[in-house]
């Protein structure tokens, strides 16, 4: 894989960069979704047939890296681009294409992903939302927390189960649920991370779907679901790396400025040498989320599946302590609304916790790469 960006990356970073800036902390969301469509950022990774880039998830990363650099992240890209249009360009029906994949790529539509379950959390084997034949269409039963955006997309990705007629056992499958059928209702968590993106539970009573609402083979199992997942894990990776860049410049800046005793505060090393750590920690978890995106370009599932949790875990342990050195060398005014970094104490956490925990990516490394024995 190539270890230096080419020059075509390079120019898209410094394009969104411009667009970030333009935009600043203080973004409204709508107006930034609306521009980044237009220039074609936000399906960068989508087909070209369907009015995508045609490029991948390499090149979707760089837009919300930059973008979280500039501090104004898109937190939706994560969900309706990369999870749910990589999920539909894959392995969804024409039908299915041409409906979502031009709407998600030009930002009129969007889509939301629902996953997680109160009794599940970071374990998909224990999802018990369920999906049954009546007759020609599924019913759909069953409850999901902290999903993303369910109030302004147009419909939700959500993973249910569906028994296999051979062994009898549950195995996932994905479904199209509209925004407003019936049965499907969402109620506002009440969170105490600021984001423009609200958190929602879900509940779905006997919601009624048509046998088109299947995403793809329901046989196909967990190969569908990750490959939706892959990204997930890159682009919060992206998303974790672009805030803690941003803290580190807000930081920089005020070191290089902040003068006690007639001398910067930058030049003394307990201030320095923290600063240098966090940005090396952040370079080091970029280089790896692009060999994941790389490889799940290339279309190495397990390879980019190893790479992929290691890129999440490694940038959002660097995003946490980016955030964390940037508050303690502004002192209190890194707890002040002027700069803008106390809200990211919370923010940050959320890059080790979600979409899915340091720990179970400890477990998947010991497990799949080392080999090891399994504790559960």
């Amino acid at each position: 894989m190539p270890t230096i960006e080419p020059e075509e990356h390079k120019s898209l970073r410094e394009a969104v960069a411009a667009l970030g800036k333009r935009h600043g902390r203080d973004f409204n969301r709508e107006q930034l979704w609306s521009e980044a469509a237009k220039l074609g950022y936000l399906g960068v990774n989508l087909p070209e047939e369907y009015g995508g880039g045609g490029g991948g998830i390499a090149e979707l990363s760089i837009v919300l890296e930059e973008l979280g650099a500039a501090g104004c992240p898109l937190l939706m890209m994560v969900v309706s681009p990369a999870i749910c249009g990589t999920v539909i360009a894959r392995f969804g029906t024409e039908a299915q294409k041409q409906e979502w994949l031009p709407a998600l790529a030009d930002g009129t539509r969007t889509m939301a992903f629902g996953i997680t379950e109160p009794d599940a959390g970071s374990n998909s084997h224990r999802i018990t939302t369920t999906a049954h034949r009546d007759g020609a269409d599924w019913l759909l039963t069953g409850r999901k927390v902290f999903i993303s955006g369910v109030d302004i997309a147009d419909a939700t990705l959500i993973v249910g189960r569906t028994e296999d007629s051979r062994t009898g056992r549950l195995k996932p499958c994905l479904f199209i649920v509209p925004r407003d059928v019936e049965g499907f209702t969402r109620r506002q968590m009440d969170m105490e991370l600021q984001a423009a993106e609200k958190q929602f539970e879900l509940t779905l009573d006997d919601v009624r779907l048509p046998a088109e609402a299947l995403v793809g083979d329901e046989d196909a199992g967990l190969l569908q679901l990750f490959a939706g997942l892959n990204p997930e894990r890159i682009m919060t990776a992206a998303f974790a790396i672009g805030m803690g860049r941003y803290a580190l410049s807000q930081a920089i800046t005020y070191a290089r400025d902040r003068t006690v005793w007639n001398t910067p505060i930058g030049a003394h090393q307990a201030i320095a040498h923290p600063l240098a750590q966090a940005h090396i920690d952040l370079e080091l978890a970029r280089l790896m989320m692009q060999k994941a995106a790389h490889l799940y370009d290339a279309g190495d599932d397990v390879a980019a599946g190893e790479a992929a949790n290691m890129a999440k875990y490694a940038a959002g342990e660097a995003c946490v302590k980016a955030v964390d050195q940037a508050v303690h060398t502004l002192g209190g005014n890194g707890l002040t609304r002027e700069f803008g970094l106390a809200s990211l104490i919370t923010a940050a956490r959320v890059a080790r916790i979600a979409p899915v925990s340091r720990e179970m990516i400890l477990n998947y490394v010991s497990h799949q790469t080392l080999g090891l024995p399994k504790s559960y």
